[in-house]
């Protein structure tokens, strides 16, 4: 299909506004974060009592630190491989990782629970709706966490500050921010992309005299009600909301319920497309066959890799834009750059409707201008919800539209935004979690393996691994690797933590059969990375270029990618060939790339 005159107008008019909304968001400083060490009283527990115990000076079969979705599922697979003494980790007081942490009001999942909620057959449970609110998803973590006897070892409240490998016992000795000092067979850090917070260094944040936290320590003590009930003590407060990504679009409506009024500062716009939720349909469930939620899910995330699939089991916003988008297996195909302005163009067919609802929503044609994103589809994760927009049409909800720069300073009553001063009673920060400090710094520990090595020395110029979840001089040690830590990436992230779950639990179940001490070689751990470094420039839809032109923000470094360290990447293809090539490597059983030492 030949593009028309109007199609190429149409482009050229996007990317010349798209380039504009990026340029005037670029800022080197939006890099920094406050060290979260000096403002302990932002992460502090706001939820369970730390309960004072003895320290711990045992031995167990595996450590798992975090006990997130990654932690549970690498745990639940350790467990149905055989190892009795499993230890999780945790710093919350509970399991369930960011589902621990983030109870603000609305919180909920934006991937279907059918396909999110792991392990859904074997646990016989069906959720109560289509996307599932924060409670059940905390409540299923348990269920898992029960299910598995996974309770019966687990430290709570409690920080791993090292792991420090003896060679002559062949064990990982486990220090604590609680005094213990215990030893593990083989060691798991499960820590996730969304642990550590990212608290925004803003001139005069610490002078701020009203209530300030994060979305994810919710304070309601301070603003009453919980996660599904009104906030019954904002009636007489101002609060202030910085950030309008995930978290903001889900607590802007109840905030705008309960207080009396509310100030939303925006930075960057997101797209925000119906979410429809509803009830589970138990009739359609009862039609379910075994082995459902693995083929939906496997189905949801090939579509949303831009694979060719003869069917979309999910059917929801996020594959209404995959299947939208051309792909490459026409008939006489069109050459590379013929299929980028087709993807292009059916992106910005997207996006035009993603403004217009905005345009259909809000009544005040400033503020729904001010909402509207201008910007390539996945330069930002797409939102969805129902509430968000039409909060902006009650009375007492404004949009402090700082045109791209942001909020640049706090003082004790507020927040100033192009020389004018907003009085608050409340500030909350919906400011996501960090994904770009070094891997040690935003776990909180560093790992001492053989010849005194460690790996923040070994990682200083990016992560150096197999497969991502092995790193050489670390033996009997792995990883469930976050973003840009040369696993993969997915929008259904508990895919990922349990493929990688089950690969962990497969190569640690057969060192166990085997009675051996499993290391990476040099050699093997060097080829992944270069293959790794060498397909870095390659993103979804597009190459190293698509990046460089987004809007500044997670995604791209703040709109310099090329400044990321190269070994900061996933490995070079989909989610689907990840998976793929793991699953070949093990099959082979070969165990290429490893060293062993008998026991």
């Amino acid at each position: 299909m030949t593009q028309t005159s109007a199609e190429r107008t149409d482009l050229d008019r996007a990317r010349a506004r798209y380039r504009a909304e990026r340029d005037k968001r670029l800022d080197p400083s939006r890099s920094e974060v406050l060290d979260l060490a000096r403002h302990g009283e932002l992460v502090e527990d706001p939820f369970t009592a730390v309960v004072p115990r003895e320290p711990l000076h045992d031995s167990v079969d595996a450590v798992v630190v975090g006990g997130g979705f990654g932690g549970l599922l690498t745990a639940a697979h350790l467990r149905k491989a055989g190892l009795d003494r499993i230890r999780i980790v945790e710093k919350g007081g509970d399991v369930g990782g960011v589902w621990y942490w983030n109870r603000y009001p609305g919180v909920m999942c934006d991937v279907e629970s059918y396909i999110y909620l792991p392990l859904l057959e074997e646990l016989d449970y069906m959720p109560r709706h289509r996307y599932s609110y924060g409670a059940e998803i905390h409540t299923h973590t348990q269920r898992l966490a029960r299910h598995f006897g996974l309770y019966d070892h687990a430290l709570f409240h409690t920080s791993v500050t090292g792991l420090d490998w003896d060679e002559p016992s062949a064990r990982w000795t486990v220090r604590t921010d609680r005094g213990d000092g215990f030893r593990a067979r083989y060691a798991v850090v499960a820590h996730g992309s969304f642990t550590s917070l990212k608290l925004p260094a803003i001139e005069g944040i610490d002078d701020f005299e009203g209530k300030l936290f994060h979305t994810s320590r919710w304070d309601y003590d301070y603003t009453g009600g919980d996660a599904s009930s009104p906030m019954t003590r904002l009636g007489d407060k101002t609060v202030g909301v910085v950030g309008t990504g995930a978290s903001a679009v889900q607590i802007v409506a109840p905030l705008a319920a309960a207080a009396r009024e509310l100030l939303v500062f925006q930075r960057t716009p997101s797209t925000v497309a119906v979410r429809d939720n509803r009830e589970t349909d138990q009739d359609w469930f009862r039609t379910l066959e075994p082995g459902w939620q693995q083929r939906r899910r496997e189905n949801f995330t090939r579509v949303t890799n831009g694979e060719k699939v003869t069917e979309d089991l999910v059917g929801d916003g996020w594959t209404v834009f995959y299947h939208a988008v051309p792909d490459s297996d026409e008939h006489g195909g069109p050459t590379p750059e013929q299929l980028a302005e087709r993807r292009e163009l059916a992106d910005l067919r997207h996006m035009e409707t993603i403004r217009a609802r905005i345009d259909t929503t809000v009544r005040d044609p400033g503020t729904a201008e001010a909402l509207k994103p201008y910007y390539r589809y996945q330069c930002e994760r797409p939102c969805y919800h129902d509430e968000y927009l039409p909060a902006f049409n009650r009375p007492n909800v404004r949009l402090v539209d700082t045109q791209g720069q942001g909020v640049r300073r706090i003082t004790p009553r507020g927040v100033v935004v192009g020389g004018v001063e907003y009085p608050l009673d409340c500030l909350v920060l919906a400011t996501g979690f960090d994904q770009d400090s070094a891997y040690t710094d935003r776990v909180g520990l560093d790992v001492t393996g053989r010849d005194g090595s460690t790996l923040s020395g070994k990682w200083k110029d990016g992560p150096e691994t197999l497969h991502g979840v092995m790193s050489s001089g670390f033996p009997n040690f792995f990883l469930l690797p976050p973003n840009y830590t040369q696993g993969t990436a997915a929008i259904n992230f508990s895919h990922i933590l349990e493929e990688t779950a089950r690969h962990i639990s497969f190569l640690i179940a057969e060192f166990e059969r085997q009675g051996v001490i499993a290391d990476v070689t040099r050699q093997a751990e060097e080829a992944y990375v270069e293959q790794v470094v060498d397909g870095s420039g390659l993103v979804l839809l597009g190459s190293g270029g698509f990046l460089k032109d987004c809007t500044p923000g997670r995604w791209n470094n703040e709109g310099r990618p090329e400044d990321r360290p190269r070994k900061n990447a996933n490995y070079p293809g989909t989610s689907t060939a990840y998976f793929e090539m793991l699953a070949e490597w093990r099959q082979r059983g070969e165990f290429t790339g490893l060293s062993f030492t008998r026991t």
